[in-house]
């Protein structure tokens, strides 16, 4: 199974959105505080920020998440060998020339400024290509392509 992380997720919709991609994919969303939202403290039928529970529709019993208080409980979390692959418009490395393994984590910084230096010097960085003017992705965006093409090379490994 492969894993999506968000760090200190800002925009609720596009948490829920990356929500639902992860449940169509399979793939276990991994959510590290503070969130620029509220999340749903005593369940998906209570409380929260709307927005989030709209962008995720009806799917959100379908997401295997994980909520993370910190950057440090997460990856004190991580079991030996884990691979994280942090997408940065910073990262030289393409996306694509990775060769993702099943429980690979794809870890996303917060739209209003990506994932901070600190971060990028922990884990291996990578970045989607932008030929055009665009500075960066949507989030929600980045990781479709990035869950998709991590998905695609494993099924065309037999995986």
């Amino acid at each position: 199974m492969l894993r999506v992380v968000l760090y200190q997720p800002d925009i609720p919709q596009n948490t829920g959105n990356i929500a639902r991609t992860c449940a169509s994919a399979g793939a276990e969303l991994h959510l590290i505080r503070p969130f620029g939202f509220r999340w749903f403290e005593g369940g998906m039928a209570r409380s929260g920020d709307p927005r989030l529970k709209r962008a995720g529709l009806d799917y959100w019993p379908h997401v295997r998440y994980v909520l993370h208080d910190s950057w440090a409980k997460f990856v004190e979390q991580l079991e030996a060998g884990a691979r994280v692959w942090a997408f940065s418009s910073k990262a030289q490395q393409p996306y694509t020339d990775v060769r993702y393994r099943p429980g690979d984590y794809l870890l996303f910084g917060p739209e209003t400024r990506g994932l901070p230096e600190e971060v990028l010097r922990q884990f291996p960085g990578v970045s989607i290509p932008m030929p055009g003017p665009v500075r960066s992705l949507n989030v929600s965006v980045a990781v479709g392509i990035a869950l998709f093409e991590a998905l695609r090379q494993l099924r065309s490994d037999g995986v």
